[in-house]
């Protein structure tokens, strides 16, 4: 019982420290990081969609931008988006990727957190049976001792000196108890 107790406090101590320390300022940093490229893609998009814009009631000055492009230009926006896109795909699986991982650890450590209650639950009921037994031997303990040390018959009558009058002690049976 003591080691295991011993065991979850060591990881809820683990715990803490890891919280406190270095996975939250790390979460912190990727998150600071994470704002901060979306940031300049928000900026970048805002570009380009005042580009494309040119006169809000031409709705064809986009294609009209393209038109007016030369082809080279528009081979490397071409690769530019292409590049773009590439980084995106690859930016949502490292992030499908993390949060499994992620998820994998949280539910991992919820299993051990739950193992470790149960086993802590089993070991208190077992604990508390135990009580009980002794508990219920204590009867029959206590009518071994009368029986070994003052014997009193049920209705005897003892007469105190000091007192005066006579005392009537009648003997209590005490009977174990029944488990069900």
């Amino acid at each position: 019982m003591l080691e295991i107790k011993h065991r979850l406090t060591e990881l809820e101590a683990k715990l803490r420290a890891d919280n406190e320390g270095g996975e939250w300022k790390t979460r912190y940093e990727t998150q600071l990081e994470l704002n901060s490229q979306l940031e300049k893609q928000i900026v970048s998009l805002e570009e380009k969609m005042e580009k494309f814009r040119g006169n809000p009631s031409d709705r064809l000055s986009s294609i009209r931008v393209y038109e007016q492009m030369p082809v080279e230009s528009l081979n490397t926006l071409l690769k530019q988006l292409e590049k773009e896109k590439r980084s995106l795909e690859n930016q949502v699986k490292d992030y499908a990727l993390r949060l499994e991982q992620e998820s994998k650890a949280y539910h991992k450590t919820n299993n051990e957190r739950r193992a470790y209650l149960a086993e802590m639950s089993q070991v208190t009921g077992s604990h508390q049976v135990s009580k009980r037994q002794q508990v219920d031997q204590l009867p029959s303990m206590k009518e071994n001792l009368m029986k070994m040390g003052k014997s009193y018959s049920v209705n005897q009558k003892t007469v105190s000196a000091k007192k005066g009058p006579v005392k009537k002690i009648t003997r209590r049976s005490y009977l174990p108890k029944l488990s069900p």
